[in-house]
């Protein structure tokens, strides 16, 4: 089993306030003489100071917090996080002081693993005008203590969430600023469709901040694309200063009037059930499957647009238009070779919420839309290719030389295994009614996809199979099934 770094940081940092204080040694005013600024105005960008990580050993050792800082504020940025962490990050609390003391009106986010109400006291005497509060370190009552006691202080708590449980934990006093972490505190891995996830599973009116994972321009567009109230960046912001301004001009502007790349996503995430994977039924070739499928609770209908004996034409997508279920057409294209003109089209109108790219794209044609990109695994080579692409998702897929899908192989289980440690995993190859339990229960795919697993011929799907396929999901997930 793999070390949870989170518990580890949590651990060595409680054993340190038993030997030094909650202070970690550094001096304190005894009461705040700094201002209070209300945190998270406007542009929703929050810029972190940071020298190291678990993840990324050596940022900037060197880094000095406050020209750090004056930076950001240079390029827009009103709200700024700091680090206080010693051991893993190689922050401090004097650091916190220092940015303060340097720009009393810009607000600041003591970012840290916090276990006590003496630590919200602390953060607040050093001049922080909010605080971190990680929900999978607290049980519920300290969870709330300390963030009442924020509030009375005047200070903003934001309340981070990584699990249903986290949720549950918040869901008494309902945290009014939210954050939800793209980096598995655990693993330390990047998942950038965490937050959509956990989003989808929050029942209260709240903001929500979207934290780590951002290091493109199409990164920003994603997390503004996908409704996110605001962005906490602190990687690619310390190594690349002109970014922080392409963040802050990314949130003061709106995206362009025809920019429709990630309604999908929204879409997609608002159908999270928890427990169960998202379900896409690939290769429906007409309405009586289409209808079986949403009957029996599909997310996704997926439809080829490219040579297999399930091949439809952009005619029968089009007749498909009405029927509430998210649409995605499977594409094989070469190299440099641009999305034809026809599938365009079938976005645009709507008849197509996303593309399945299945070919060779390259992500300056792919990234242009609505969709995500598949590969075929058939060794670890590939497994890293594909955590190496750019994207919110992957879709790995069993290699064949014959068929670029729909073949009824199944990936090595040792590489679905290092792929799911990576990023979010969404699964195809080989999948069929009398796997899917072992396979939920083994791996926890985010979305699989299935197409020869419940066919009675190419393109002519089993309703008896469909209908097993959708028991064994909802048993794995501790769900009532059919009874059909």
């Amino acid at each position: 089993m793999k070390p949870d770094i989170r518990a580890e940081i949590a651990a060595r940092r409680a054993e340190d306030i038993k030997q030094k204080g909650p202070a970690q040694g550094i001096k304190i005013p005894s009461e705040r003489i700094l201002p209070l600024v209300p945190f998270l105005q406007q542009p929703g960008v929050i810029c972190e100071v940071k020298r190291r990580s678990p993840s990324v050993d050596n940022i900037n050792t060197g880094l000095d917090p406050v020209a750090q800082a004056r930076n950001y504020v240079s390029a827009g940025i009103k709200s700024i996080s700091v680090l206080t962490e010693q051991n893993y990050f190689s922050g401090s609390l004097d650091d916190l002081i220092k940015i303060k003391t340097a720009l009393p009106q810009t607000a600041i986010l003591r970012k840290d693993f916090l276990i006590s109400e003496e630590d919200v006291e602390i953060s607040y005497k050093a001049g922080a005008d909010a605080f971190l509060l990680i929900a999978s370190l607290l049980d519920s009552e300290k969870l709330q203590s300390m963030y009442e006691l924020g509030l009375k202080l005047g200070m903003t708590p934001v309340v981070e969430l990584h699990s249903s449980d986290d949720i549950k934990k918040a869901a008494g006093f309902r945290p009014d600023l939210v954050g939800i972490n793209s980096r598995d505190l655990k693993s330390f891995t990047i998942k950038p469709l965490q937050p959509l996830k956990i989003r989808s599973m929050i029942n209260w009116d709240c903001r929500i901040i979207y934290e780590s994972g951002i290091k493109t321009e199409y990164d920003i567009d994603f997390v503004k694309g996908s409704g996110f109230n605001a962005v906490l960046v602190g990687e690619a912001v310390v190594r690349d200063a002109s970014f922080a301004e392409k963040l802050a001009a990314a949130f003061t502007s709106g995206l362009s009037s025809d920019d429709f790349r990630f309604k999908f996503w929204r879409k997609l995430y608002s159908r999270v059930r928890t427990g169960a994977p998202l379900v896409k039924i690939c290769g429906i070739t007409n309405h009586n499957d289409l209808e079986d499928v949403i009957s029996l609770g599909g997310d996704v209908a997926g439809f080829i647009l490219a040579e297999s004996p399930r091949k439809v034409e952009p005619e029968f997508i089009e007749s498909c238009l009405g029927y509430d279920i998210l649409k995605v057409g499977v594409v094989v294209l070469d190299r440099e070779e641009p999305l034809p003109g026809e599938i365009v089209a079938l976005l645009k109108s709507g008849a197509l919420d996303a593309v399945q790219f299945h070919g060779n794209e390259l992500p300056a044609e792919y990234l242009k839309w609505p969709g995500y990109k598949a590969v075929h695994i058939r060794d670890e080579e590939s497994v890293d290719e594909a955590g190496s692409l750019p994207g919110p998702a992957v879709l790995i897929d069993a290699f064949s030389r014959d068929a670029h899908g729909g073949t009824g192989k199944r990936i090595e289980t040792e590489l679905v295994r290092k792929v799911a440690e990576q990023q979010s995993l969404w699964l195809a190859g080989g999948l069929n009614p009398g796997n899917i339990y072992d396979i939920i229960n083994g791996f926890n795919p985010e979305l699989i996809d299935i197409s020869s697993g419940v066919e009675s011929a190419p393109g002519i799907k089993d309703h008896f199979k469909m209908v097993r396929l959708f028991d064994e999901i909802k048993r794995a997930a501790g769900i009532v099934g059919t009874g059909e």
